[in-house]
């Protein structure tokens, strides 16, 4: 499993350029001017018991190693054959989900407003989500896996020309599909709820549809240190492969020993880095060295598919396509029941499931934030086959190479690939010219995924015990130096008990309880996605009354001044002159004659920013349901270069303005300037009828219509349309 997600500071602001390709970087820096965040409290709950239970698991794995080994055995054993099963069926389950979602009719719904555009274009994302497949784990099992399943496959015999075929298949069934489910999972619960809801950038966030608010007491902090140790023991996995696999890396450059001492030395140094990085917030450097990073992972492949047996591996890239995609049913759902490969599932598969689930609140909070403004179905298939394409790509160029080794009787190679993994990369590499260089080249590319997986891993366990109510806040800079501590403690204690074998076994337990969680967030989702959906039945139900309005006495109303509007490209003002004279009489009648009736309404006129215009926000409060909104919110456009043959306006230059409508979830693409009052009026009717329509079609369900715990709605709008920078 590629590992490194970055996060870090989540903006709804408009980005400039891409960043930070990398899952071990954070998210993308904004060009656009950012409101400022105060640091959140500290969630202490969440932070004192996840840290307190980490620091008591690691100290209990340096002074009683063997104890720990043993007691860390016996409850994967009870795991594994308790809950294997739990596991596989969770993994299935999400991949089942996610495509219900692509192909269902809520795959048209977006990750924020309805009038949001993604923040990068598609070549900037596809970039990303292919570089999120790059992790230092990646660069150890893509070697080390398909030799020990050609040797101990879990059926049949090994050593063979069918343990060869499905070598490579079970290497991309672990990096697969079912893995970048969970990811894609997670991410679309923390970019649905937070971009489209205006809710906290927190896993218990998707959890208010179930449990309403009592996401605020311990249900929602058992929530977040279910995610935290999960997270904790994931991040210690990766950095300890990591660590290991660098320590023979700088002993084939530099002659080092193979060592605690040297491991300890490089999990010390990551720390350090990880800290200076976290604490100072600097991301241009760290993006450049991801893109760097990607460049060089990309022509250290190339390098192996042209100087190796470039035939036989584009014969064995094309085998591996067909037999994984004949064969992902059958593994999927395989619990191997009757054929005693317990052992073997415990391994692999389990562990892999269970470091999924474990890097997934991880993982999806990047891929949520480099997706704003995609719909669901845009980012569902593109999380699911984009970072696989190359995951397929470096598995089965190293992988068959690896292979072909054995095959053609280097089983010097293959025993120390089996019994040593971490050595099994460099070894391959020594079969190609030039071996020292590509070692280097190796080496540098897991030093930085290294470094950048400890740095993102400080910053996102930091927000994760903040009390986060906006998308801009990251936690204390105190917090993050802890978390980068406890990281590196907990990964030291773990090599000091058993290396990699025993933080396998941990990420197994620890990501236990998430899974639970797991269901959880699809059920929120699910709840969520359906009142979407009512909604917009409801709009074509309320149709009827709309249209009837539009008539009065038989007349369609003056067509010339329909005519006038549609050919008006309006300045400032025009625009600010009809918000006083038609926009704002017209809300304040709808408005007094709601509360002549008892309603709770709102109406606030404030300027929009960068506009220079004000906007204009009516807010009807339906209690526990989901208010009504209708907002007027002046939006910037360049002026068209046709606009001067019909231009109305003589004081519009460069730019114009329309005002748009907007409700909870954004524009709803209309401009009402030019309009009467009283058609104004009603079209606030129409919307208010349709959102009446929603409320009472929505009555049966169990639960309230409001999923955003009360949360204020955004009024600012600036950023969705900020202009980039040239």
């Amino acid at each position: 499993m590629s590992d490194t997600p970055p996060t870090g500071k989540v903006t709804e602001e408009k980005s400039s350029s891409p960043q930070e390709p990398q899952r071990s970087m954070r998210p993308p820096s904004q060009s656009s001017p950012a409101r400022v965040a105060s640091e959140p409290e500290v969630n202490w709950p969440v932070f004192i018991i996840s840290g307190v239970g980490i620091l008591a698991i690691a100290l209990w794995a340096i002074f009683a190693p063997e104890n720990a080994a043993d007691t860390l055995a016996g409850i994967v054993a009870w795991v594994s054959k308790n809950f294997g099963w739990f596991y596989i069926v969770t993994a299935t389950v999400a991949v089942l989900f996610m495509l219900y979602i692509a192909i269902s009719r809520t795959g048209h719904i977006k990750l924020g407003p309805d009038h949001a555009k993604p923040q990068f274009g598609l070549f900037s994302w596809a970039s990303m989500l292919f570089a999120a497949g790059i992790g230092i784990d990646l660069l150890f099992f893509s070697v080390a896996e398909p030799v020990a399943q050609y040797y101990g496959p879990p059926t049949g015999d090994a050593e063979t020309i069918e343990a060869a075929r499905q070598a490579v298949v079970y290497t991309l069934f672990h990096y697969g599909v079912t893995g970048w489910a969970l990811y894609a999972l997670m991410g679309m619960a923390f970019g649905y709820f937070a971009y489209r809801l205006n809710m906290p950038l927190t896993i218990r966030s998707a959890l208010y549809p179930i449990i309403g608010k009592r996401i605020h007491g311990p249900a929602g902090e058992a929530v977040e240190i279910a995610a935290m140790l999960g997270t904790v023991f994931g991040v210690a996995t990766s950095l300890g492969i990591g660590v290991v696999q660098l320590n023979y890396g700088l002993r084939v450059l530099f002659g080092v020993e193979e060592n605690t001492s040297w491991q300890i030395a490089l999990i010390v140094v990551a720390v350090s880095v990880a800290i200076a990085s976290a604490v100072s917030g600097v991301d241009k450097g760290i993006r450049r060295l991801s893109e760097l990073n990607v460049g060089l992972a990309i022509c250290l492949m190339l390098y192996i598919l042209v100087t190796g047996r470039t035939a036989f591996l584009f014969d064995a890239l094309v085998m591996n396509v067909g037999e994984y995609v004949s064969k992902f049913p059958s593994m999927t759902m395989d619990t191997y029941a009757f054929s005693g490969a317990q052992e073997w599932l415990n391994a692999w598969t389990l562990f892999f499931w269970a470091w999924w689930v474990a890097w997934a609140p991880f993982v999806g909070l990047f891929l949520a934030r480099i997706s704003r403004g995609r719909s669901l179905r845009q980012f569902v298939v593109g999380t699911l086959t984009i970072p696989f394409l190359f995951v397929l790509m470096w598995v089965s160029v190293f992988g068959n190479s690896a292979l072909d080794l054995v095959i053609g009787g280097d089983s010097e190679f293959g025993q120390t690939a089996l019994n040593h993994p971490e050595r099994a990369f460099y070894l391959l590499l020594e079969q190609y010219p030039a071996p020292t260089l590509v070692a280097a080249v190796a080496s540098l590319i897991g030093l930085l995924l290294y470094i950048t997986s400890a740095d993102s891993a400080a910053l996102v366990m930091s927000n994760f015990t903040s009390k986060i109510t906006d998308t801009q806040q990251d936690g204390k800079k105190w917090t993050r130096i802890f978390w980068a501590v406890v990281v590196g403690v907990l990964t030291i204690a773990m090599l000091y008990v058993g290396g990699i074998p025993t933080l396998q076994s941990a990420t197994i337990v620890m990501g236990l309880p998430f899974a639970f969680v797991i269901y959880l967030v699809m059920y929120g989702l699910f709840k969520s996605l359906r009142l979407e959906l009512l909604q917009q039945d409801s709009t074509r139900r309320a149709l009827h009354g709309a249209m009837s309005g539009r008539a009065v006495d038989g007349e369609q109303g003056d067509w010339r001044k329909r005519l006038a509007r549609s050919m008006s490209f309006p300045g400032k003002k025009p625009v600010t002159r009809y918000l006083d004279r038609v926009v704002e009489p017209a809300l304040e009648q709808v408005a007094e004659a709601i509360r002549e009736r008892g309603g709770e309404v709102a109406l606030h006129r404030e300027p929009a920013e960068e506009v220079g215009i004000d906007q204009i926000d009516l807010q009807v409060r339906f209690g526990d349901e989901k208010d009504f909104r209708y907002q007027v919110y002046p939006v910037e456009y360049l002026t068209p270069s046709f606009a001067g043959l019909v231009h109305l306006d003589s004081d519009a230059d460069i730019y114009y303005y329309r005002l748009e409508v907007f409700t909870l979830t954004g524009s709803l693409g209309y401009d009402i300037y030019g309009y009467t009052q009283e058609q104004l009026i009603s079209d606030v009717l129409d919307l208010y009828e349709r959102h009446m329509e929603f409320l009472h079609m929505q009555a049966d369900l169990p639960g309230t219509s409001d999923l955003s715990d009360n949360a204020d709605p955004v009024r600012e709008w600036s950023d969705d349309y900020a202009k980039e920078d040239s």
